[in-house]
């Protein structure tokens, strides 16, 4: 990664954590007060044992016992307020985390769900799915460590250093002067273990990629036999993964050995240099015995905030991966204020014009649109036809503005659809594609889609009006039969019904089909084209298509080549005119009669 990829990294992180934490700054506050009260009470008992070894253990010898007694009750009791103290903080940090944890989640959900379509057809879907669980998984696992893990180990090295150098100078500077090495050590840390952690979320990455791929595309991999190369390419993946994670394993271990070697050494010279004090009369054995309890309780938090550090990094790195779903902006933003449909337009509701499109894929691709001009009557069935590439799809897309033109607009209503607000424009403008889309639950929570306010009434009104309340009553729940997984229980004409009492139900002015009777068999699309008719009533419609029956639906054809209308009228009148429509309908006729 190069020095501005780096810190385009880094602040994206920065800008994340920034957005999490800011509107919690409060608690975080109120954790931190729990934290600093929880240290100073631990700060207590090395000082009230030293007391009681120098003061308390020789007054009981000469029958005193009152001083002990006392120093020890004090050091119980400070030592039940830190326990009292730690689970509040436990409790509170915890809620913290959880909280930080969903608003993760959510935030970054919303935000790839409400990316262009640009974006996911040019985003994998595996690396989605990587940012969305094992990156924030990374996030996760630092959290569960606790805000403890930070907060207490940075309180009791700052405090346990003050205390030191209160009680002794010279045996606080041998634990000062160890942490040179300890601050070299850690900083070569920071460098060595984000790179190593990057690697690690860049490697599984390609493993979760590569295993959300072939289990969508099993169909695929099972017709073509590629299930032993697919396994390949897994385990080169993992061997990778596996590679990476050794490597910040190795990190982690050297940074935590050289903890423990300095801790040791620490412990080691204060040893040699308290006995040596003791001898000479400087230092009170009570006060090298706390001094010893001290470092011991320092190298403590130190190995805490190498795990902490470690698992920071893990998770610096996910945010990174994370943050990276942050930068791109909608190519369909909202509009800032949003303009409204006319309610009873002249001419009727559903008027759509193109005035000078002009639109293209990328900055360096070429047009597919150049200067369409375009009209489509409300109420009208308009049909485009044309080869693969001629940019029909492309038309559609931005009836449905899930791009926005390059030049010129697209108007509903002699409204721009720039400046009408989202849910405005999917409630007027709906689509059934090819593939009718169905999301795990009952049949009637898919058809209420658009409408999820409908009562069970209208909705079965909806699924009644296209012709599909018969084989929906016929299922084992009806209604509240569980489709699973994108309807595989249904037939494609079924899934195709249901797709059309979605739009029964939320009504739009403006309906597109793309293609959607394309992979039916004759029945099916006999029983869809019938639900057609009832569904196209009233309403402005555009159809992809690509069979003449399709067509035959239609009052008007637009013929599309090279992002142009080459030709435009009646479907009867076209055929007579024995141009290019009349040339793909004597195809679709020797293709039929085959």
């Amino acid at each position: 990664m190069s020095g501005s990829e780096d810190a385009r990294s880094r602040a994206r992180r920065d800008a994340l954590l920034r957005m999490l934490l800011w509107p919690k700054r409060r608690r975080l506050a109120a954790a931190t007060a729990l934290a600093l009260l929880e240290n100073v009470c631990g700060l207590v008992p090395p000082l009230l044992i030293a007391a009681a070894i120098d003061r308390g253990v020789p007054a009981a010898v000469d029958g005193r016992w009152a001083p002990l007694i006392g120093y020890t009750a004090a050091a119980l009791a400070t030592g039940l307020a830190t326990a009292s103290v730690k689970y509040c903080f436990l409790r509170y940090s915890g809620r913290i985390a959880q909280d930080l944890l969903f608003e993760l989640r959510h935030r970054a959900f919303a935000q790839v769900m409400g990316q262009p379509l640009a974006f996911h057809e040019a985003y994998p879907s595996g690396r989605v799915v990587a940012r969305l669980s094992s990156d924030v998984e990374s996030v996760e696992e630092m959290l569960e460590m606790g805000l403890d893990g930070l907060f207490s180990a940075l309180f009791s090295m700052v405090g346990i250093l003050a205390v030191m150098l209160w009680l002794d100078q010279p045996m606080a500077a041998v634990v000062i002067a160890l942490f040179v090495p300890l601050y070299a050590l850690t900083r070569w840390f920071r460098h060595r273990s984000r790179r190593a952690y990057r690697g690690t979320r860049t490697a599984v990455e390609g493993v979760v990629q590569h295993t959300v791929e072939a289990y969508n595309g099993v169909r695929a991999v099972q017709a073509f036999r590629r299930e032993e190369a697919n396994a390949r390419r897994l385990d080169g993946l993992d061997a990778r993964y596996a590679v990476a994670r050794a490597d910040a394993g190795l990190v982690s271990a050297v940074f935590s050995g050289g903890v423990k070697l300095i801790g040791n050494l620490s412990l080691v010279g204060l040893l040699t240099l308290g006995v040596l004090r003791i001898d000479q009369g400087h230092l009170a054995l009570g006060t090298l015995t706390a001094f010893l309890l001290y470092v011991h309780r320092l190298y403590d938090p130190i190995d805490e905030l190498a795990s902490f550090a470690n698992a920071f990094s893990a998770a610096s790195a996910g945010l990174e991966k994370i943050g990276a779903l942050f930068v791109r902006h909608p190519a369909v933003a909202e509009p800032e204020r949003p303009a409204a449909l006319p309610a009873d337009p002249p001419g009727g509701r559903g008027a759509v014009r193109f005035e000078g499109v002009h639109f293209g894929y990328g900055q360096a691709a070429r047009p597919v649109l150049s200067g369409v001009d375009l009209a489509l009557e409300p109420g009208r069935t308009v049909a485009l036809v044309g080869t693969t590439g001629a940019g029909k799809s492309t038309i559609a897309k931005l009836v449905a503005r899930l791009y926005d033109p390059t030049a010129g607009r697209v108007t509903l209503d002699g409204v721009d659809l720039r400046e009408l607000a989202d849910a405005e424009l999917r409630g007027a403008v709906s689509m059934i594609t090819q593939e009718a889309f169905l999301f795990s639950g009952s049949v009637a929570d898919n058809i209420a889609l658009g409408r999820p306010d409908a009562s069970r009434a209208e909705i079965r009104a909806a699924a009644e009006a296209v012709g599909a309340h018969g084989f929906v009553s016929a299922l084992p729940d009806g209604y509240d039969t569980d489709v699973h997984k994108r309807g595989t229980g249904l037939s494609a004409g079924q899934r195709q019904l249901i797709a059309m009492a979605r739009v029964m139900l939320t009504s739009p002015r403006v309906l597109i089909l793309d293609e959607a009777t394309s992979s039916m068999d004759t029945s099916s699309e006999r029983a869809v084209h019938e639900a057609l008719t009832r569904v196209l009533a009233g309403r402005t419609a555009v159809i992809i298509a690509h069979r003449l029956s399709t067509v035959a639906v239609a009052d008007r054809v637009l013929v599309i080549e090279d992002g142009a209308v080459v030709e435009d009228g009646p479907p009867a009148r076209l055929l007579e005119g024995g141009g290019r429509f009349a040339g793909m309908h004597r195809g679709w006729l020797a293709a039929t009669t085959a």
